[in-house]
């Protein structure tokens, strides 16, 4: 089991920065950490991720060139440094972990959400 707990979200002005944190404890041995978020309405989408061993990124079109996903392997902690943000960026936002694979869908561990509103 894995267990995240994200925090750092808040409520900014566009054109801001946060960098939202994911702290992972329990079994961190994962093979690709991500973030996901879900606007009201809408369904969950995958944002970020990381693979754990390698270190290569892999981004959302939609967050490309103004989100940056980065980890300590240190800390077991996962970053998420958001640029230039936008009011649609408002969303709750998710770490989650996978132990197989890094496609969206294989995502099997998640945080309980910190939330990002973005005001124009």
């Amino acid at each position: 089991q894995v267990q995240l707990v994200e925090s750092g979200g808040d409520s900014v002005q566009a054109g801001g920065s946060l960098r939202l944190s994911c702290a992972a404890s329990g079994s961190t041995d994962t093979y690709c950490m991500g973030w996901f978020r879900q606007a009201p309405g809408k369904e969950r989408e995958g944002v970020a991720r990381i693979y754990t061993r390698e270190g290569n990124t892999n981004y959302a079109d939609s967050v490309k060139g103004r989100f940056t996903i980065s980890q300590d392997n240190a800390k077991n902690t996962v970053y998420l440094q958001m640029n230039t943000l936008k009011p649609e960026d408002t969303a709750m936002y998710y770490c989650a972990a996978s132990k197989f694979g890094c496609s969206w869908d294989s995502f099997r561990y998640w945080g309980q959400g910190t939330q990002v509103t973005v005001s124009s």
